[in-house]
């Protein structure tokens, strides 16, 4: 599924250091390399890429000790230190020969300490780390999916490799975000790269989701537009779309939590709870510029609402996932693996309708976090079926959940306050005897603030939620009707 070719930021940057002259001869008189070194050098520099083939092939072993080190000689990258341009011009070489060498690439992974040099050189001064992350991502991605001993090295270089490119994925320059993601994507082609990617999320995934909510117009502080449908992308002529995000920093942005979602287990409800993943896919999914991103979509939700059914699939409908599913079949894909996915997606969501009450769709709704006018809100058969229920259900979770919404602001979307006043006005009308479990909850004092609210709606709502408690003020509590 990847794109293989390398970010055209990089690709300038290196291609600039290949042209600029290096002065072998000083550096050796001056010690900071050897004539050995020199020697070996000149062999595979500016030759044909079958010739530097051969000649590091014919002898491997000394080309791993002059890049990394080894038998009692320092890595050139610890002797040349002090020459930024040979630190330079090497990395880009290693990178070339990472690349076009599997051989070299194989005896480099198995040295006892093949990152070594390198680690430390994530926190040089431009363009060293941008070149090492290149040559670390490329080596790393050959040894996560090797079985070596070298696992204590892979738990100290790729953290470090994560927290650079995290830096990269928070600048503002697009083509620094792009090398950023390809790089991970290189490195997450195993379980272990992937629990350690998991493990730095902070850092790690925040961006990534940030572009994609510059993607659909949203923001981590204003989700109401993916609840509400308001998204769109617009893709425009040079291959931007909403919030100016290029088609394929997206499309590699979305094949990372991809590689993610096969750790559907240890990652689908943490990317439900902080990112809102199954809602934000739903809407990227309604406006996918291009069959690649929409497979990528499918394929991601798939894999995360198998691995969590009881959690993931109530908000999958909340989202109205199935309803989406249904018209995407009119968009005539041909990509098998979508059609697939698509299929596989709709079985799994109908097999789960089937079997879910309405209650269901209320508790999940509530326990996604944000409100909306559906069905149950305004039936009076529901709340007279189930407001006790709601109440009592796993200890008064629910109405803790409503306390929880309606004690936000809500400044982009105030439906959810009016919503949630509508909701305590049914529970006590149905259920008096339980309103100091409400008022507890700080639920009547916060209905009475939302009466000076400036939004009609809000006002309404909460006005009906007031007259219901004042209905039963002054009536004694072995009065009160049961339900």
């Amino acid at each position: 599924m990847a794109s293989l070719e390398p970010p055209t930021y990089l690709t300038s940057t290196q291609n600039n250091i290949r042209a600029r002259p290096i002065s072998w001869e000083g550096a050796v008189r001056a010690k900071t390399i050897t004539d050995a070194d020199l020697k070996k050098i000149r062999s595979i520099d500016k030759v044909r890429k079958d010739h530097r083939k051969q000649t590091i092939e014919a002898d491997v072993e000394s080309f791993v000790t002059l890049l990394v080190g080894g038998n009692g000689s320092p890595s050139i990258f610890e002797t040349a230190a002090k020459r930024q341009d040979i630190i330079h011009y090497m990395l880009v070489l290693l990178g070339d020969m990472i690349d076009d060498i599997p051989a070299l690439t194989a005896a480099l992974v198995q040295h006892q300490a093949p990152y070594t040099p390198f680690l430390p050189l994530l926190q040089a001064e431009d363009p060293v780390p941008l070149l090492t992350s290149s040559v670390l991502s490329g080596l790393l991605s050959r040894a996560v999916i090797q079985s070596s001993k070298n696992t204590p090295q892979l738990d100290e270089a790729l953290p470090q490799l994560f927290s650079y490119l995290a830096t990269l994925a928070k600048a503002s320059d697009a083509g620094l975000q792009d090398i950023a993601v390809r790089e991970y994507s290189a490195v997450l082609r195993s379980t272990k790269s992937r629990q350690l990617f998991w493990a730095q999320r902070k850092e790690t995934l925040t961006p990534l989701f940030d572009i994609l909510r510059a993607a659909v117009g949203s923001s981590k502080d204003t989700d109401s537009t993916l609840y509400s449908g308001g998204a769109s992308i617009r893709s425009t002529s040079d291959g931007a779309i909403s919030g100016g995000v290029g088609l394929q920093l997206l499309y590699h942005v979305l094949l990372v939590i991809w590689q993610l979602s096969f750790e559907g287990e240890l990652v689908g409800e943490g990317l439900q709870e902080e990112h809102d993943i199954v809602i934000l896919y739903t809407q990227l999914l309604k406006v996918s510029p291009k069959e690649k991103t929409t497979r990528l979509l499918l394929s991601t939700l798939l894999n995360l609402l198998t691995a969590n059914r009881q959690t993931l699939l109530p908000t999958a409908v909340l989202a109205r996932l199935p309803s989406l599913l249904t018209s995407l079949k009119s968009r005539h894909l041909t990509d098998e693996d979508a059609l697939e996915d698509l299929q596989s997606l709709n079985d799994l969501l109908d097999e789960y309708t089937k079997t879910q009450t309405t209650f269901d769709q209320y508790a999940a709704e509530l326990q996604s976090g944000h409100l909306r006018w559906s069905p149950p809100h305004r039936n009076p058969t529901f709340w007279r079926d189930n407001a006790r229920r709601i109440l009592e259900e796993n200890k008064g979770e629910l109405p803790r959940k409503l306390a929880e919404i309606l004690s936000k602001n809500w400044d982009n979307d105030k439906q959810v306050l009016a919503i949630g006043c509508n909701d305590v006005a049914c529970l006590v009308k149905e259920v008096p005897d339980k309103r100091q479990q409400l008022e507890k909850l700080g639920l009547k004092g916060r209905v009475m603030e939302l009466m000076q609210e400036a939004d009609e709606s809000v006002r309404w709502e909460s006005l009906r939620a007031v007259g219901e408690w004042l209905r039963y003020s002054f009536e004694s509590k072995t009065e009160l009707p049961m339900r």
